[in-house]
């Protein structure tokens, strides 16, 4: 889903979930930018299908975790949002993007409805 900031900045609401493994999903906001076609993944949460580690820090997560974009993992050579932290604030992908939504600020359509996965 496409989603457009209050200034124009262009925003993208990913969300995947596997058929096989309910605990194996993300839900991501993405900046988009207008002069690129990639992606730059603000934060991402997932789901406790497998274990994570965050390099600078050598320490292993095996949890739901979010990712975080960092400049310190950026200038490091890693993705963005290779660091993550654990978290036990959802246990599924709806879980998930509530708290997306809570942490990012995002604002619902005011029609009343809530976003449902």
């Amino acid at each position: 889903m496409d989603i457009t900031g209050a200034n124009g900045s262009e925003f993208r609401l990913i969300l995947r979930q596997s058929l096989f493994n309910i605990l194996d999903f993300s839900t991501i906001l993405a900046y988009y930018g207008k002069s690129s076609s990639q992606v730059f993944r603000l934060r991402r949460y997932n789901g406790k299908s497998h274990e994570h580690t965050n390099k600078i820090e050598r320490q292993t997560i095996y949890d739901f975790h979010i990712h975080y974009a960092t400049e310190r993992y950026q200038h490091s050579g890693l993705r963005e949002d290779a660091y993550a932290e654990a978290t036990t604030r959802y246990s599924d992908i709806q879980g998930a993007l509530n708290c997306l939504i809570q942490d990012c600020g995002l604002v619902l359509p005011s029609n009343g409805q809530e976003l449902l996965f």
